[in-house]
């Protein structure tokens, strides 16, 4: 999904190091990678919820490894928290966990899940004729960086389908355009269906209806080449440089049938001058779109996104 846009300003008080690194969750505390868990909780601000859920998951011998909290407003405002814990022989008590939690938090009216770790995202990615997220995704997943299995890469051209060989994910040319677009996301629709929980736009250059949407079902993750808002139409990198911006970026976001508006979910930019080209913005522009794309899947995979209408909080 792509509107061929590039940023025109923004931020210039953003860090320039790039999306903070997301520290890996693993069993090198000593725990066994099945007896970690993620319970994730939005909902009102009040009294009493932290201790709730603290006192739940003691009553189970779960030890708390990571708390991560946020409120909008301590007076009724919206409540968010991510608890990574660990609990002996996990798969046994998961259900009797759930149980509990549910009748303890009953009254609060929140919002919750509870997730096993060790549950890897089944992800499919969709391409077009661009390599570098793609290629990027794979990398990570292969070196153990992304906690998913790519089970499939889907494109509307044949061009990357060599690339990905190597991998050995299976790779689905379905030609795809304005004109046999109903077509082509019945044929993706039969492929997602039942097979995966997260689909990631490395560069798809189609848009995605609001029926594909509905339908799919899980979410789904996009790479925008800006630092939104942005140029608007063909030629992004060419107009930026008539332009003579100084910074380029990249977003990641949720797709919503608001096309290029969903949550955002990571965003990052750098520094250019008149020096360079726009085929050196470009160059750098695609360093920037791997960096937020993979942060922001990360980070989605690791349950650290909490959306909440169209913002996110993300610990």
């Amino acid at each position: 999904m792509d509107t061929s846009t590039i940023s025109s300003s923004a931020a210039a008080a953003a860090p320039r190091l790039g999306p903070a690194p997301v520290p890996a969750e693993s069993a090198a505390s000593g725990h066994r990678a099945d007896d970690v868990a993620r319970l994730v909780v939005k909902g009102t601000d009040q009294s009493g919820i932290v201790a709730a859920i603290t006192e739940t998951l003691a009553q189970f011998d779960g030890n708390i490894v990571s708390l991560d909290q946020h409120t909008s407003d301590p007076a009724g405002g919206r409540f968010f928290q991510r608890t990574v814990f660990t609990l002996p022989n996990l798969s046994t008590v998961l259900e009797d966990l759930r149980r509990a939690l549910d009748t303890r938090l009953a009254d609060f009216k929140l919002d919750w899940q509870l997730i096993e770790a060790k549950k890897r995202k089944r992800t499919a990615v969709f391409v077009s004729k661009s390599d570098h997220c793609l290629l990027d995704l794979l990398w990570r997943q292969r070196r153990g960086e992304l906690p998913m299995d790519i089970t499939m890469v889907i494109s509307n051209h044949p061009d990357l389908s060599e690339d990905v060989r190597p991998f050995g994910i299976p790779y689905f040319y379905i030609p795809a355009d304005r004109e046999n677009r109903a077509e082509a996301e019945a044929r993706q629709l039969e492929l997602l269906r039942g097979n995966v929980d997260l689909v990631v736009l490395a560069r798809y250059m189609q848009i995605i209806t609001e029926d594909f949407i509905e339908q799919a079902g899980v979410p789904i993750i996009n790479i925008h080449h800006s630092f939104l808002p942005a140029f608007i139409g063909a030629a992004p990198y060419r107009k930026a440089k008539e332009r003579g911006v100084k910074l380029i970026g990249a977003t990641a976001h949720y797709v919503t049938k608001d096309l290029d508006e969903g949550p955002i979910i990571s965003q990052d930019v750098i520094h250019v001058s008149h020096r360079e080209s726009a085929g050196d913005l470009q160059r750098r522009g695609a360093d920037v779109e791997r960096r937020v794309l993979s942060h922001a899947v990360q980070a989605h995979c690791e349950d650290r996104v909490i959306r909440d209408g169209n913002v996110t909080i993300v610990f």
